[in-house]
């Protein structure tokens, strides 16, 4: 649209809004559609961006931590995992590891066995916990050397379990952007219905205005004018009750889990501020579309 129309948008023309009826269902329809869908839409974007932090942190956590697993008899296990210790204390670029006592194994194998199990009187194999530093630790040459000097040693890096993980989180913050833009189409296309039925049932008025003198794009303009604005002031309720919302959620916690993780944090929360002129602007387009389209109809 050239600057004249954007400037005559924003400006109005008080003749031609009087083309478009102040009330009625398709003011009601858009105000609702606006803000139904910036309420929805808030809520995909806080789930894309917990999404993208819960994939970066299981990356960055998981991808340091490691388990060692001592398969060994009972009477050779002390052992092997005093050797396994010594170890992974000469291994550049393991910044830490300590064996796991038998009240935090048990801890790890009650939600399995339940809190009474007998964790002395079963085969259990030694854990060792392994915090890998910075640049990390050279794993193929660990287990070669583990293999060598402890024999039921076996390196558990998370590898086959951390990649899946982090795969569903990134590809949960890439169906909610699907949904943000579905939200949107499913917004241009109710508020084209909207702007549909509005010129339809104003045909007549439309067909006085052109005898008269009106040009297409006068009257294209004053539809224009108040399904934006309908539809701005219907995204912000909507923007205003989706950020209440978002705030009322449980804060991040670790017994919580990614479900107490799903708010807005720091700089986030200027993000859907920009959903209510995005959605402006989307009924701008679709009812500048709608409106060429229809007086060409009743051309």
């Amino acid at each position: 649209m050239k600057k004249g129309s954007i400037r005559l948008l924003l400006k109005g023309d008080q003749r031609a809004d009087r083309v478009v009826p102040p009330s009625g269902f398709t003011a009601h329809l858009t105000l609702f559609v606006s803000g139904a869908m910036a309420f929805l839409a808030v809520f995909a974007l806080a789930l894309s961006l917990a999404s993208g932090r819960l994939a970066d942190r299981w990356a960055s956590e998981l991808a340091r931590a490691a388990t060692l697993r001592i398969n060994a008899p009972a009477d050779q296990r002390a052992s092997q995992t005093a050797v396994a210790l010594k170890v992974l204390q000469q291994t550049p670029g393991v910044a830490s590891a300590r064996a796991l006592t038998s009240e935090e194994q048990a801890a790890l194998l009650s939600p399995w066995f339940g809190p009474d199990l007998p964790i002395d009187a079963l085969p259990v194999p030694q854990l060792i916990e392994i915090v890998a530093g910075v640049p990390g630790y050279d794993s193929t040459g660990l287990r070669l050397r583990l293999g060598a000097e402890v024999p039921g040693a076996v390196l558990d890096d998370h590898t086959r379990w951390r990649e899946p993980l982090v795969d569903a989180a990134n590809s949960l913050r890439r169906l909610a952007l699907v949904s943000i833009l579905l939200i949107g189409g499913a917004t241009a296309a109710m508020i084209t219905l909207a702007a549909n039925a509005a010129l339809a049932a104003n045909a007549q008025v439309i067909e006085v205005l052109r005898l008269v003198g009106a040009r297409d794009r006068f009257i294209a303009g004053a539809f224009v004018r108040r399904f934006t604005f309908r539809a701005l002031v219907g995204a912000a309720v909507g923007t205003i009750l989706g950020m209440a919302g978002v705030l009322l959620l449980p804060d991040a916690s670790e017994a919580g889990g990614f479900l107490t993780g799903l708010g807005f944090q720091g700089i986030g929360w200027v993000l859907p501020l920009l959903i209510p002129p995005l959605g402006a602007t989307v009924a701008f387009a679709a009812t500048l579309a709608a409106a060429r389209r229809k007086l060409k109809e009743l051309s």
